[in-house]
C-alpha cells in the first residue's frame, strides 16, 4: 500500500506528531508499505529511508500554496492519505481514503494564539460556548474537516468524545493510545545515582516538564509550592510564559526552591524522571500526556490535574494523585499528602505497571491495522 503522510511538523522538530511519525514510519515500512512524507520546515530531508519533502515556513499564503502544490502528485499516487495535522491544504485528497490523527483542538489553539480568546479559556467550555464570528469560523472549519474523514484516530477517550462532539460519526473515531518506545539506558539508573549525576539536592523534589504556556498550570504550581516549604521544584521546558512564571516565583519568594531548566534534551530528561520524587502536570488541558507515561515507566509517581486524558493514565492513589483543576487549595493539600508518610513509596511501587494499551507494539499493530482497514473501506 502506498501511504502519503501529510504533517505540519516532522523530525527533527520537537512535538508529539513529529516524534510519533519518526518512530512509527519505519514500523509501517517493515510491514511492506510504501510511505512518503510532506511537512513544513527547513531541515535536511535526505537522511530517512523514505522520501521526505519540506516546505519552508514563508508567509502563510505562500507556504500553504507551495504545500498544496507539492502534495498533489503524492496524493494522486497514494492508496491512502494519512493526515497528522488539522488545517493542511490537501487539494484532491477527498478522492482517496483518508485517516486523520487528532491530538488537540486546532480551533482553540489558534484562537488562543491570535488573542481572540484568553489563554486560560477552558477548552471544555470552549466546545459549547459561543464566540465572535472569527472563532466560530475556526470551530466550523475543524468540524467540517473531521466529518469528511474515513477514519479519525484519537489518542484518548477524552479526545474521541471531543471529536464526536464536532460531528464526526462515532463508528469512524477510534482510540489508539499514545505509547512509549522501548526503554532507554537511563531507565537502569536508580534515583540516588540520577540525583548525583544531575547534582540535585536531597529532600522532596518535584519535576514539571512542559511547554511554558498558560494552560499548563505552572503558575498554580508555583503558588502551591510557596505553601509547602519542604519541597523543591524543577521546571523543564521553555515557551512564551517563561518570564511571567519567573516573576511569579520571585513574587512568591520561592526562587531559592525553584529551578528553571529551560529546554532539556530527551535523554537527559529521562534522568530527571528517575531523580525526582514526583512528576507534576497540573494542566488545564491534555490530550494524552507522554510526560506522564515517561514518568511512570521510570518508576516515578505523578501528580496530575483531573483534566483531559490525565485520568486515563493516572489511577488516583494507585500510581499517582489526581487533583481538581483549578483548585489551588486542593493542590497544596495534595503536595503535602504526597510527601507525608509512605505515600511516595506506595505509589512508586505501582507506577511502572503500565497497561498494555500504552505499549509501543500495541500502538504500531493497531495503527497499521486501522490504516489498512481504511484503505480497503473496512470498519474495525
Amino acid at each position: 500500500m502506498r501511504i502519503f503522510i501529510a504533517s505540519g511538523i516532522f523530525h527533527p522538530e520537537s512535538g508529539g506528531p513529529a516524534t510519533y511519525l519518526y518512530h512509527l514510519l519505519p514500523e509501517v515500512q517493515a510491514r511492506g508499505h510504501d510511505v512518503r512524507v510532506l511537512t513544513f520546515g527547513d531541515a535536511p530531508a535526505n537522511e530517512y529511508p523514505y522520501p521526505v519533502k519540506r516546505i519552508p515556513r514563508r508567509a502563510l499564503p505562500v507556504r500553504m500554496a507551495h504545500y498544496a502544490q507539492a502534495a498533489w502528485p503524492d496524493i494522486r499516487r497514494a492508496d491512502l492519505v494519512f493526515i497528522n495535522s488539522l488545517g493542511l491544504p490537501l487539494i484532491g485528497a477527498q478522492r482517496k481514503p483518508r485517516v486523520l490523527k487528532v491530538v488537540g483542538d486546532l480551533a482553540w489553539e489558534r484562537a488562543v494564539n491570535k488573542g481572540w480568546i484568553m489563554p486560560t479559556e477552558d477548552i471544555d467550555v470552549f466546545q459549547t460556548r459561543r464566540y465572535d464570528r472569527r472563532v466560530e469560523l475556526l470551530k466550523a472549519q475543524r468540524a467540517r474537516e473531521v466529518q469528511r474523514m474515513d477514519r479519525v484516530i484519537a489518542p484518548s477517550q477524552y479526545l474521541r468524545d471531543m471529536v464526536i462532539g464536532w460531528g464526526a460519526a462515532p463508528d469512524r473515531v477510534q482510540v489508539i493510545y499514545n505509547a512509549l518506545m522501548p526503554h532507554t539506558a537511563a531507565s537502569t539508573i536508580n534515583s540516588i545515582d540520577a540525583r548525583r549525576r544531575l547534582n540535585l539536592p536531597d529532600g522532596p523534589l518535584l519535576l514539571t516538564a512542559a511547554r511554558l504556556v498558560p494552560w499548563k498550570g505552572i503558575d498554580h504550581l508555583l503558588q502551591a509550592v510557596a505553601y509547602v516549604p519542604e519541597v523543591r521544584l524543577l521546571v523543564a521546558g521553555n515557551g512564551p510564559d517563561n518570564d511571567r512564571l519567573q516573576q511569579i516565583a520571585a513574587a512568591k519568594g520561592v526562587t531559592s526552591r525553584v529551578m528553571f531548566l529551560g529546554d532539556v534534551p530527551r535523554d537527559r530528561l529521562a534522568l530527571y524522571f528517575r531523580a525526582v520524587d514526583y512528576t507534576v502536570l497540573y494542566s488545564g488541558y491534555e490530550g494524552l500526556s507522554h510526560t506522564l507515561l515517561e514518568s511512570l515507566r521510570a518508576g516515578t509517581p505523578v501528580i496530575a490535574s483531573d483534566k483531559g486524558g490525565n485520568p486515563e493514565v493516572v489511577r488516583h492513589d494507585h500510581n499517582g494523585l489526581l487533583v481538581p483543576y483549578a483548585d489551588p487549595d486542593a493542590l497544596v493539600e495534595t503536595l503535602r499528602h504526597a510527601i507525608t508518610g509512605d505515600t511516595r513509596t506506595r505509589l512508586a511501587a505501582l507506577a511502572p505497571q503500565i497497561p498494555s494499551h500504552f505499549r509501543w507494539n500495541t500502538l504500531v499493530k493497531t495503527t497499521v491495522a486501522a490504516l489498512e482497514a481504511a484503505a480497503e473501506g473496512r470498519t474495525q
